[in-house]
Parts: structure tokens; sequence; C-alpha cells
């Protein structure tokens, strides 16, 4: 499929009512995600393709571009360019989750984001954080991770907010020896104490989801 075709394809998914809808959410697209998905499973894996669809700036054809790229292909230099354009929340979430904790260069990009001046990059270097403290914790130092979450995570942006908070939870979770501390820092914090849950769903708070996962490990 030709760029021109593909975003041709993209138009054709365009939805006033589910534009709207997204927009409430920050994304600046009108296109049900299912088809979305089904568009890519047409086109298949196009990595040059994808980079073409990227470059366009487009929301749309970025979010195509991430659901048909090779991870592995893209160099250090491009995943951190490629991050520090994720402005909009769907963008930027599957970047994280589709690419960058699926890149083979995810624990050079940790290191090389955590700390970053860019909330957006800082935040994704807590996500692949989240993602070795519970898989790969050896070589971490998980108390230090619990201080500066204390010291910092109240009054982080949100994005980055949120990713802290999911790093304090998994180490709750996934390390009993920390966990009064964790559950301590939560309760401490307040940090998504008030924020909406679905019925079913854990809250984010982390002492709720801490101790409600905790109750599940074998």
């Amino acid at each position: 499929m030709t760029l021109e075709e593909a975003l041709s394809e993209l138009a054709a998914l365009e939805d006033p009512k589910m534009r709207a809808a997204n927009e409430k959410r920050g994304d600046d697209h009108g296109m049900n995600l299912s088809n979305l998905r089904s568009l890519a499973k047409r086109v298949k894996t196009d990595h040059a393709l994808a980079k073409e669809l990227w470059a366009t700036g487009e929301t749309p054809a970025r979010l195509l571009a991430l659901l048909i790229c090779k991870p592995r292909e893209f160099s250090a230099d491009e995943l951190d360019a490629m991050l520090r354009q994720t402005d909009r929340p769907k963008v930027n979430d599957w970047f994280v989750n589709y690419i960058a904790k699926k890149s083979p260069r995810a624990e050079e990009m940790r290191l090389r984001w955590f700390g970053d001046a860019d909330p957006t990059v800082a935040a994704a270097a807590w996500s692949l954080t989240t993602v070795r403290v519970a898989k790969q914790p050896e070589g971490l130092d998980l108390e230090h991770l619990l201080d500066l979450i204390e010291r910092d995570m109240k009054d982080a942006p949100g994005r980055l907010q949120w990713a802290m908070n999911e790093t304090l939870a998994t180490i709750g979770i996934h390390h009993p020896h920390l966990r009064d501390r964790a559950l301590a820092i939560g309760n401490d914090l307040q940090v998504l104490a008030d924020y909406p849950t679905a019925p079913g769903c854990i809250s984010p708070f982390a002492p709720i989801w801490i101790t409600e996962m905790a109750k599940r490990l074998p």
C-alpha cells in the first residue's frame, strides 16, 4: 500500500461523533480503533510505510504507523525523537506500549530517558521501569525508586504522575519486603485517591491497587 492509499483509507474511517468523543480525551482523530486495527491487518507489517506515515505528523497516520512498524528497526535516536513528538494521549500510549517496551533497546532508552526534563519523556522511562520492577528487578535500586516517588510524585504532571504511581504499585505488589513502605507512601501522598473507577475495576490509588493485587498472588 502506498502512502496516498493509506491516507485515503484513514480518511474513510473518520466519524464526526467518534472525533467528538476522542477530543474529550485529548485525541484529535475520529476513528474507531477496532476499524483501525482491521486496516493495519490488511496493510500488514511495512516499516517503510510506517516511517512515511509517522512523518506526516497526523495522529491517524501515526497510530497506523505504530501498528505496522517493526519496533526493532528503530535506532535509539529515532525512538527518542518519536517519543518527544507523542503529544496526543493515544499516540503516546501506543508508542510506549507497542514500540518502546518491545524494542531491544528498551533498557538503553529507559536509562537515557530517566530524569529527562520533558515529563512525557520521563514518564516513558518510569513505564519501562515498571516492566523491570515486575519482570527483571535485578540491578534496580528499589529503595531509591521509592525515595524518588515519595519526593516527586505528588507534584508531577499528570502523565508522569500516572507512570510513577504505576511503579509504586508494582513495587508494592511484587516485592513484599517493601510493601509496607509502598502502602505508606501511597496513603501519605493520596495521589489518585479520588480517581473515578468503574464497577468491577481496581482503583489506581496505590494502596487499594497493591492490597487487591497482593491478594491474588500465588
